[in-house]
């Protein structure tokens, strides 16, 4: 890493003057997004960082801490450990989105429904450009899963992964990186299937639907994708939400979409 004080870090954005801990902060970030610093390189030691950039360990470590937060370092602990550049990619940032959704699930800032509203407003136009964009090895796969899900007992264990899989590879192969990710990180927060009463029936019914959105993303239908789609999700709010009303589930809990 270079010695910050040979190249010395933006000291103001705009008119406004950066204090040390800004200053450290603005320097690494920097050098992480131009690539001066890989993915996967370890950053020089606490009390070597803090020597460069003169400043305080205290100073140092909340500089870290906000570099954390925006998904740009890691830490890890242990005599072995330290800090870490973090991969700066769509993959790094489902995995941004995942934290921050289950933080603010966690804390109550927001519930399961708004998640669940967004995911559908996700899924449902990534099904039209997957019927468009979609290659041959992701509609086998896509096949396999359902093959997969029709052998399936609903006590099975990677149901719930089978569910995730299936709606995480329709965005993938919607050919959006940005979307597939935001669908991952949004289905794998919500994990719906959790919370449905996958009776014999309602398992059936499911993987009849997957089977459907399938044959029309084989098809490349966008407009019978789009349906298919939207007639799954459809079905699964509404069983959610007549399996609540029967149960006298809390209101928070459950989400709305598989």
């Amino acid at each position: 890493m270079a010695d910050p004080r040979t190249s010395a870090p933006a000291r103001t954005i705009g008119q406004r003057v950066l204090r040390p801990r800004e200053q450290v902060e603005e320097h690494i970030r920097l050098m992480i997004l131009s690539a001066e610093l890989k993915s996967g390189e370890m950053l020089p030691p606490e009390a070597e960082l803090a020597r460069q950039f003169n400043v305080s360990r205290t100073t140092l470590r909340e500089a870290l801490r906000s570099l954390t937060t925006q998904g740009l370092v890691y830490k890890v602990p242990g005599a072995r450990g330290g800090n870490f550049v973090q991969a700066v990619d769509h993959h790094s940032l489902g995995s941004v989105v995942i934290e921050s959704v289950h933080n603010l699930l966690e804390l109550g800032s927001i519930d399961f429904r708004e998640v669940a509203e967004v995911r559908q407003c996700l899924e449902v136009p990534a099904a039209r450009l997957a019927a468009a964009k979609r290659g041959e090895e992701q509609l086998e796969q896509l096949r396999d899963i359902v093959r997969q899900q029709k052998a399936a007992s609903v006590e099975d264990p990677e149901v719930p992964k089978l569910d995730e899989r299936f709606h995480s590879l329709i965005a993938q192969a919607s050919g959006n990186r940005v979307l597939a990710s935001f669908v991952s990180a949004l289905h794998h927060e919500t994990e719906p299937v959790h919370y449905l009463n996958l009776s014999p029936e309602v398992g059936r019914e499911t993987v009849r639907q997957h089977g459907a959105i399938v044959a029309a993303i084989a098809a490349q239908d966008a407009d019978a994708a789009q349906d298919a789609m939207v007639e799954h999700l459809t079905y699964l709010r509404s069983h959610i939400a007549d399996e609540r009303g029967s149960s006298g589930q809390s209101e928070r809990k459950p989400p709305e979409l598989m």
